[in-house]
């Protein structure tokens, strides 16, 4: 059974940083897709980027030059690195993971920006 579990959201001011983490168990991390996505309430769930096994990576506009996305996959271990922090940052974070036969979702972590 695959399972992502997300941690390092908290509150936070404007303009601080956070750095997320999700830790895969039950797949062969290395030839999968890895991603994070955003819900802020009332909205969409979005993109916010993700990493190829091949460690290409894919932003957001909103996420470009601000957040960062890196894998390791001794640690089966996806991250963002969130910097510059603004209130529309505001949402629960999930992390996604993509295989060829499956996707599976985390169970989001809170991350709130105040001003």
């Amino acid at each position: 059974q695959v399972q992502l579990v997300e941690s390092g959201g908290a509150l936070v001011q404007a303009g601080g940083s956070l750095k997320l983490s999700c830790v895969a168990s039950g797949t062969v991390f290395r030839i999968v897709t890895v991603g994070w996505y955003r819900q802020a309430a009332g909205k969409q769930r979005e993109l916010v980027a993700n990493i190829g096994s091949n460690g290409r990576t894919n932003y957001a506009d909103s996420a470009k030059g601000r957040f960062t996305i890196s894998r390791d996959n001794a640690k089966n271990t996806v991250y963002l690195q969130m910097n510059s922090l603004n209130v529309e940052d505001t949402a629960v974070y999930y992390c996604k993971l993509d295989a060829p036969a499956y996707s599976v979702w985390g169970q989001g972590t809170q991350v709130t920006v105040s001003s």
